[in-house]
């Protein structure tokens, strides 16, 4: 999600009104043919109140791992048609963004709180004393997580990825923020940068920042009509068979060269007058085209009724030529969503078809879409699920939806957890796929 819940969203000066009174009962479901709604794991206590978001997701052998706003769950899959809650943990930090790695779990930590500690709680970002930036977990008894390490780290992090060292002995984690005012003590203008954090994977407590590259030396994209400017980046995606990232940050879209884990450098970069702000990047599996999504209202919009054209709020395929991003169309879902439900492109992945490009994404109300971009000029929808609107209003819908070991998850930011399966001969090889886990961000060729 671009912005916080609860404020009001600028672009270009304009004022964006947020949704209003829902139209439809929250039972209201439909889907494709093709895909068959499994299993649904609804919020339970500590995270059962509408101000408790469930966020992103996360894969490792049986168990699965959902961000929320107010700490995180785990579950074991292991029959993804019964889910099965094994701990919840409170720990207050928007957004909670997570990936793991061996019995070491990682979330982001977007807001200003009193301390690092798991009982910290909201404060002023004018305060040099508030904290934000990494908190670490072993998860190694899933029962009973236990809290590590926190870094600090410059404005916060909204989003972090997980790189793999060339020597296998530590992660790092690349992250991502924005925002800075000269107000704050610990995000102050410029932020053109990310930060760098290294983890050694048998002693986390070392954990520490590392680097804090400037990717934007000339101050990023700050002109064009709708897009907000750049100051850092929202999400990095990895490609590290190839040394390669995708950014999407904020006014731009770029390429980078990751060969140096400490030193990443930006090789290509890319605007689109039709992007307001550049959320996230998806490589297909062979890390030649990269699907860049544009959040228009930063999730709070509806972005997919009839008042917006189909490029807004969309994805957009580049093919990557000669080491350059090359447009080559946009993708939206095809269902009209009322005016009500906030709808825009988030968060997905690919399922493992080889010599197919086909992703399944998060469209928050707009629900869950399997498409097929193998022909980047002409990508079209195979399968959907779509719940019907939340109902008292808020911000509901799937935060994100990926492929793992022969299922869809979706974590749902008011709904929990749903399960689902697409029976379709042009995702069936990816049934005999099996993966050992999954970080979104970090993609590996099957």
């Amino acid at each position: 999600m671009a912005s916080k819940f609860g404020r009001a969203l600028v672009v270009a000066g304009v004022a964006l009104a947020l949704i209003g009174s829902p139209a439809h009962a929250v039972d209201d479901v439909k889907a494709s043919a093709n895909v068959k709604h499994v299993a649904n794991v609804p919020k339970q206590a500590p995270f059962k109140g509408a101000e408790a978001y469930n966020s992103d997701l996360a894969f490792q052998g049986n168990y699965a791992y959902q961000g929320n706003y107010q700490g995180f769950t785990v579950y074991n899959i292991k029959n993804p048609a019964k889910p099965e809650v094994v701990s919840r943990v409170s720990c207050l930090g928007a957004q909670n963004d997570i990936s793991v790695q061996g019995d070491l779990l990682f979330l982001s930590v977007d807001e200003t709180l009193s301390g690092d500690s798991c009982k910290a709680r909201s404060a002023s970002p004018d305060k040099k004393s508030s904290w934000e930036g990494i908190r670490i977990f072993d998860i190694s008894d899933k029962s009973h997580p236990k809290y590590v390490k926190s870094v600090r780290t410059a404005c916060g992090s909204h989003t972090h990825t997980l790189v793999p060292a060339k020597s296998k002995s530590s992660v790092y984690l690349y992250v991502s923020s924005y925002g800075p005012e000269s107000s704050f003590p610990g995000c102050k203008p410029p932020h053109d940068k990310i930060t760098i954090v290294k983890v050694p994977l048998k002693k986390p407590k070392a954990a520490k920042v590392v680097a804090t590259p400037v990717l934007f030396p000339d101050g990023g994209n700050e002109s064009a009509a709708l897009l907000a400017p750049t100051s850092g980046c929202h999400d990095i995606t990895v490609f590290p068979q190839k040394d390669l990232a995708a950014g999407a940050c904020m006014g731009d879209g770029v390429l980078m060269d990751i060969s140096d884990r400490e030193a990443p450098k930006v090789t290509h970069t890319v605007t689109d007058d039709n992007f307001a702000f550049w959320h996230s990047a998806t490589f297909n599996n062979t890390g030649t085209k990269v699907v860049f999504t544009d959040e228009l209202g930063g999730g709070m919009m509806a972005t997919c009724d009839k008042s917006f054209k189909p490029q807004l709020g969309a994805d957009a395929i580049y093919d990557i030529e000669a080491g350059e991003l090359v447009k080559k169309a946009y993708f939206k879902i095809p269902r009209r969503q009322s005016k009500n439900e906030n709808c825009v492109a988030h968060n997905g992945s690919l399922i493992p078809v080889k010599g197919k490009d086909i992703m399944v994404q998060a469209w928050y109300q707009g629900g869950v879409s399997i498409f097929d971009f193998t022909d980047s000029d002409k990508p079209k929808e195979i399968g959907y699920f779509d719940r019907g609107a939340f109902k008292p209003v808020d911000v509901a819908g799937s935060w994100s939806a990926y492929y793992y070991n022969g299922h869809i998850y979706s974590s749902d930011i008011q709904r929990g957890l749903d399960v689902l399966r697409i029976t379709d001969k042009r995702t069936a090889p990816a049934a005999k796929v099996r993966q050992k886990s999954l970080n979104a961000q970090t993609q590996y060729a099957y």
